[in-house]
């Protein structure tokens, strides 16, 4: 926030805002947090909300500034109280571009609606307002200086009213009390504005609102080429995004058999979450799928259809992918020296290794964090603008942090789902680090009561501001019944 001090040269701090004229509290929307922007999309209202008030009994302007983060242009709202005495008040605007955006809510001492207020009730009771109509003559004059040629005139024309003696009081009255003139001065910032720093907020392309998925598995219509000829009749059911579990080639060391047993027979593919093996890793399509070019043809048909393919961006690995030998490093290691296969006791997995992502050495983090960004980026060079992100709550909060906001410099239309079962706060977080979109614990509730009371605090409570729920009635290995 930034207020006057009583010398008027310095702010003057109070409970992490400032001590002013004027108080501006509870602005939404905004994360929990500060430092991440909360969400908004194309062409949706958004809706600004805030506490403000001020010591005495003076009326309050209010308005919204807000613009494209790095644009010097700023738009601005008006804000109004939504009703009498209760100090909250509210305004919109409609962002139409994607990306970074910011805004502010500014608030000062309304002199000329409380001049207004207060003349009326005096004159009706028969006090001598002489004084007051050249106190209203001067305020309008001040707050012309704010306004387009026209507005100008009209304005200054109505302070001119209020000085003509050769009108009578109520005449004179009258011109100062033109409605049309309360409206052009109404979002005027009169002298002592209160202003709150810049709130960000990331503006989403409207596929980020909502979107029906279609789980697929190309190796059950015998590859790419097979599964798009089954996008038409996906498309023809309604859905938005055709979502294809791991695409890339499935280790063969310690292969999981059906229902996770520990033995593969000789037609058993595998997990396709253990990814890598001697024929690549992550940028990698398995050979039994097809080529690159058989799933570039595959997006195209489905861009054609009005769908978008969405990826599984799994970070784990297979004891045989690239990555094992070439960088044993980013990998957790066991008080022998091996591996550590993944486990959620009493499950194990000792065909999947899960990554470290905070190694010893910062030369190592980083060249890990930036591979996993280009897995990202090779495949929004091959056309999937949507990621569907395996387990995040298992990988650090600071990675996404540093990764979305990485992929948004240069693809600011990307989306991704965060795949997290996990305590609601873990779920909340992730959202305002830069998920897109989230699971939620509806598998969970099985109850109508249960399942309006969630999704009452989903479309109500403080994550509305960042966090956009998605209702998966099932995933690959867990079917509510």
């Amino acid at each position: 926030m930034l207020a006057r001090s009583p010398d008027g040269t310095e702010a003057v701090p109070y409970a992490g805002a400032v001590l002013g004229r004027i108080m501006i509290d509870d602005v939404r929307p905004s994360t929990p947090s500060g430092r991440f922007p909360a969400k908004a999309v194309v062409g949706d209202a958004v809706t600004v909300s805030a506490v403000i008030f001020q010591d005495g009994h003076d009326m309050i302007g209010a308005r919204v500034r807000w613009r494209r983060e790095g644009k010097r242009t700023w738009h601005v709202a008006p804000m109004g109280d939504l009703a009498t005495g209760t100090d909250d008040w509210s305004g919109q605007f409609r962002p139409s571009v994607v990306g970074h955006h910011e805004f502010v809510v500014e608030a000062w001492k309304d002199r000329f609606r409380t001049w207004r207020h207060d003349v009326e009730i005096k004159f009706a009771i028969g006090d001598d307002i002489t004084l007051e109509l050249e106190e209203g003559a001067r305020i309008l004059w001040s707050l012309a200086d704010g306004l387009g040629p026209r507005s100008r005139r009209r304005v200054l024309d109505a302070a001119a009213g209020l000085r003509r003696t050769d009108l009578t009081v109520q005449e004179r009255l009258n011109a100062g009390l033109d409605d049309r003139v309360a409206e052009l001065v109404a979002d005027v910032p009169d002298v002592d504005v209160t202003a709150t720093d810049p709130l960000p907020l990331w503006v989403d392309r409207p596929r980020a609102n909502f979107g029906a998925w279609y789980e697929f598995f190309p190796r059950s219509e015998g590859g790419f080429n097979g599964s798009t000829k089954r996008l038409a009749a996906i498309a023809d059911m309604g859905f938005d995004i055709v979502y294809l579990p791991p695409i890339h080639p499935i280790g063969t060391s310690h292969r999981k058999g059906p229902n996770n047993t520990l033995k593969a027979g000789p037609g058993d593919p595998g997990s396709p979450w253990a990814i890598g093996s001697p024929e690549g890793g992550h940028t990698a399509i398995h050979p039994e799928l097809g080529t690159l070019d058989d799933f570039r043809a595959f997006v195209r048909e489905a861009n054609d259809l009005g769908l978008e393919v969405a990826l599984d961006y799994a970070l784990q690995c297979s004891p045989d992918h690239p990555w094992v030998a070439d960088h044993p490093e980013w990998f957790w290691r066991r008080p022998d020296g091996s591996i550590r296969y993944a486990e959620n006791p009493p499950k194990k997995y000792q065909d999947i290794f899960p990554i470290h992502f905070w190694p010893e050495k910062d030369a190592d983090r980083l060249a890990l964090w930036k591979a996993c960004r280009e897995v990202l980026r090779y495949w929004i060079g091959h056309g999937v603008r949507v990621f569907r992100v395996d387990n995040p709550h298992t990988k650090p909060m600071a990675f996404w942090a540093w990764l979305i906001e990485r992929i948004h410099r240069d693809d600011p239309d990307v989306i991704f789902l965060a795949e997290a079962f996990t305590r609601p706060n873990v779920m909340a977080k992730l959202a305002e680090v830069g998920f897109t979109q989230s699971y939620t614990y509806f598998t969970w509730r099985t109850q109508p009561a249960e399942l309006r009371q969630y999704v009452e605090e989903l479309a109500t409570g403080r994550t509305v501001d960042y966090m956009r729920p998605n209702f998966w009635p099932n995933t690959p290995d867990i079917l509510s019944g």
